[in-house]
């Protein structure tokens, strides 16, 4: 009888009688052991009748405590069925296949890898396993990676429709052009209809084709400035056949290894339009009957009219146009700056009470409207002035002179002395007394000074000082 074990293989040892001598019960139980992370020995019930360990991390798991039991008592329900088969098909002709069966630990389930062997006539078996954690990991991380690629895909798939959808539905006509070839890679159907041409006409031929070949040299050109810099102001061209004349501006960007240039059309300005405009629009201002200051962001004087000249009493607009503004507008180092930070915050200011002063020494009581505008590259002011000091005085009088109220005092910062400001508060609240005290006492004098504690030479000085002599009678 031949009692070695049966192992059916696709290319198995032509004569297995050579081994019969070679290998010794304790080479044979070391070879079984070292094949895989685990070796089990079965007998025909399916109990483990001896194991061995070669992963000392099973042995953690607690793997070693396993002979005496039954093998299909120490693995998960799902497969219990597989290690029946596994025994069941031991003894087969047929090539012994690998099973992966799952052991329940503390840890969560450890899967080995199986392949069972018939090893004796009385049907014991050994079972050699394969810890197959390190390649659930590993499949496991192969997994997420497959998923994250799938997002990025679809992520990926929704910016390029986003893309295709704005760049079809844009009104500005666009081209996408190869930077090294010149070819035209997309137009989008804004710049076909500018061009009078349909979707396919244009597609991969030279983008200078777009152009009159009278232009052709300088728009070629363009494309390669815009090459080598970002900063390039829009060059004017005639469109071929007679479709117009256009701006057109490129610039350089990349795609992976690939140079593109995104080329843009804008509609040319009419010059004469622009320059009859210009010329109305100074000509008005010059003849406001306010006066008209444009000044840049260092507050410098660009252009002025005559309204302004007149009212700050200079010669002559040469000697207004690049001093500071400073030099005319508001209460030195007060009202001007307050503007400019209202501006620079809100962007125009109305009617700002202030001063100007005049070349000559002289003040005027104006109002300021501004506003902050672009030009060129930074930033200017424009200021509407008007002298409102010929109103206040021409205003009618009412039946008193009525001294200056607390609005009008604290207006006096800036052009008086602390000193002299105090001193007009004074006086401010001594005509007040003082007239009080006469229509108490029916413009009595006497009555009147002896309320207010003071002698009746002394409330006659006062009155003097005033101007309040009118509003007594008489001497009482």
């Amino acid at each position: 009888m031949n009692d070695r074990p049966t192992f059916a293989a696709p290319n198995a040892f032509s004569n297995p009688d050579t081994l019969s001598g070679a290998l010794s019960p304790q080479v044979a139980v070391a070879l079984l052991a070292s094949v895989g992370d685990i070796a089990l020995v079965l007998d025909t019930t399916g109990v483990i009748r001896d194991v061995a360990i070669s992963n000392s991390d099973l042995v953690t798991q607690g793997f070693a405590t396993w002979a005496g039991r039954r093998w299909e008592d120490i693995v998960t329900i799902e497969s219990k069925s597989k290690v029946i088969d596994m025994l069941a098909d031991s003894g087969g002709v047929g090539p012994a296949r690998w099973r992966q069966v799952n052991h329940p630990t503390v840890n969560g389930d450890v899967p080995i890898r199986y392949l069972v062997m018939k090893v004796g006539q009385d049907g014991s078996a050994i079972a050699i396993g394969r810890d197959m954690r390190a390649a659930a990991a590993m499949q496991q991380r192969l997994l997420q990676t497959q998923q994250s690629l799938e997002r990025d895909y679809i992520k990926l798939r929704q910016v390029e429709a986003r893309y295709r959808l704005l760049f079809d539905l844009g009104t500005e006509p666009v081209l996408i052009v190869d930077a090294a070839t010149r070819r035209i890679r997309e137009i989008n159907p804004a710049a076909l209809r500018v061009m009078g041409v349909k979707e396919s006409a244009l597609t991969d031929r030279p983008v200078g084709e777009i152009v009159d070949p009278i232009d052709r040299d300088s728009f070629i050109a363009h494309l390669g400035a815009a090459s080598a810099s970002d900063d390039l102001a829009p060059v004017t061209v005639q469109l071929a056949n007679g479709q117009g004349e256009v701006e057109i501006s490129a610039r350089l960007f990349r795609q992976g290894r690939a140079a593109l240039l995104l080329v843009r059309m804008f509609a040319a300005e009419p010059a004469v339009a622009t320059d009859d405009y210009h010329v109305t629009m100074g000509d008005v201002i010059e003849h406001m009957p306010d006066a008209f200051v444009l000044a840049d962001s260092a507050l410098a004087i660009l252009v002025a009219n005559a309204a302004f000249v007149e009212l700050s009493g200079a010669p002559s607009i040469e000697r207004v146009t690049g001093e500071p503004l400073a030099n005319w507008l508001g209460r030195p180092g007060i009202d001007l700056e307050l503007i400019i930070g209202q501006l620079q915050e809100h962007g125009s200011v109305r009617n700002v009470a202030t001063i100007l002063r005049g070349s000559g020494g002289g003040q005027e009581e104006i109002e300021v409207s501004g506003v902050l505008a672009l030009h060129g590259d930074s930033e200017c002011y424009g200021f509407t002035i008007r002298n409102v000091g010929r109103r206040l005085r021409g205003a009618p009088s009412t039946e008193r002179d009525l001294p200056r109220s607390v609005e009008q005092l604290t207006e006096l910062v800036g052009r008086m002395s602390l000193k002299d400001i105090v001193r007009e508060s004074t006086d401010l609240i001594e005509r007040l007394c003082i007239e009080a005290a006469l229509v108490y006492t029916s413009d009595n004098r006497a009555s009147a000074a002896e309320i207010l504690g003071v002698s009746r030479q002394s409330l006659y000085s006062k009155l003097h000082r005033h101007g309040l002599g009118n509003l007594v009678s008489g001497d009482n």
